[in-house]
């Protein structure tokens, strides 16, 4: 049913983001200036047909061959084109007929405002990614943009974007997440499914579901409160309280289930593009330029083993085990990052 109705509701319900009933699936944040750069490269047709709900814009990713889950009308995967640029690619794969035939629409529009064709588009089903021919271990990056809540399988997407990874690749995706279990006899409501709610999972399930399909330790990288102003939507919800967060999911096999304290630090060289005064890890982890900055093993191995890796210096190595870094814990992770006035002053590796 689920994907029925997500075909039904982005391909025939909403002719664009204007007939969205809540916030749920409204991208807020403000875009950087390049990010907003690349944006105005971007067709009108596909922006309007656009339901995302954050930004799933990782940082270097020059060069990155990039798979985009749940492609929609492809304002994502042309973005991310530009930002990959010529010797990269992008791959979208979406189920719905209509928001494919806009991407595909434009295709060659963007090409010739790219100066460079690397993308292109699938369809299928992203509970079904080992239908597709897409090679295991052959992506640098995946991201989603608020369909995964659309999903009945979850389980089989992570373990699909974790088999798809090369080593050191990461998910890197935005979705909507309750502060309990959506009560089942909500699950199959068409508005509620399409409104990208009533398949929102409890972060606690979301976290157990992330770490069995390998990816060890999940990052928040932002959140915001959502915000339901359809009277009869918001009846029906009484009592959850809903997060769009973005979230980024190394592959990486050394990761452990604590955030352990081996001394480690790190000094950030300021050379990503757009991050040249601090680099942004996730929510706890600002790292100005120069500046040596304590680490656990755990955000080490995030630095040292992935595309990262040239912008950092690293100091320390595993030899000595000092414990579990302090201040980290199992509580709810929304709501605390760096940007939020209320967070938590406990210390975060």
């Amino acid at each position: 049913m689920k994907l029925d109705n997500a075909q039904n509701y982005y391909g025939k319900v909403l002719e664009s983001s204007a007939d969205l009933r809540t916030d749920a699936c409204c991208t807020i944040e403000a875009p950087a200036p390049s990010i907003r750069a690349a944006l105005a490269n971007v067709h009108d047709e596909v922006k309007a047909r656009y339901y995302g709900c954050g930004l799933v814009v990782p940082q270097a990713i020059e060069g990155c061959k990039v798979l985009d889950l749940g492609s929609g009308s492809g304002q994502d995967a042309y973005l991310l084109a530009q930002l990959v640029g010529a010797k990269g690619s992008v791959i979208g794969v979406d189920a719905t007929d209509e928001q494919l035939a806009v991407a595909e629409k434009h295709r060659g529009w963007h090409a010739e405002r790219f100066g460079y064709d690397n993308v292109r588009f699938l369809k299928g089903d992203i509970e079904k990614l080992g239908e597709l021919d897409l090679e295991p271990g052959s992506f640098d990056v995946i991201v989603s943009n608020c369909v995964i809540n659309l999903v009945a399988d979850k389980d089989a997407v992570f373990r699909a974007a974790h088999r798809l990874l090369k080593p050191g690749g990461e998910l890197y995706f935005s979705d909507v997440y309750a502060d309990r279990r959506v009560p089942e006899h909500l699950l199959d409501d068409p508005v509620l499914h399409g409104e990208c709610l009533s398949g929102a999972l409890y972060w606690g399930d979301f976290d157990m579901l992330a770490k069995n399909a390998g990816f060890a330790d999940p990052r928040l990288v932002t959140d915001r409160p959502l915000g339901i102003n359809d009277a009869k939507v918001s009846a029906k919800l009484e009592g959850i309280g809903f997060v769009s967060a973005t979230y980024r999911l190394f592959k990486l096999a050394g990761l452990e289930p604590q955030c352990e304290d081996y001394g480690q630090a790190v000094r950030y060289r300021g050379s990503v593009p757009g991050e040249e005064h601090s680099f942004h890890l996730d929510a706890h982890h600002a790292i100005e330029k120069g500046r040596i900055f304590p680490v656990c093993g755990n955000s080490w191995l995030m630095l040292a083993e992935t595309r990262f890796a040239k912008h950092f210096e690293f100091v320390g190595d595993f030899g000595t085990h000092y414990g579990v870094f302090p201040g980290c814990g199992t509580a709810v992770p929304f709501g605390q990052s760096d940007a939020n006035p209320g967070k938590s002053e406990a210390p975060c590796c």
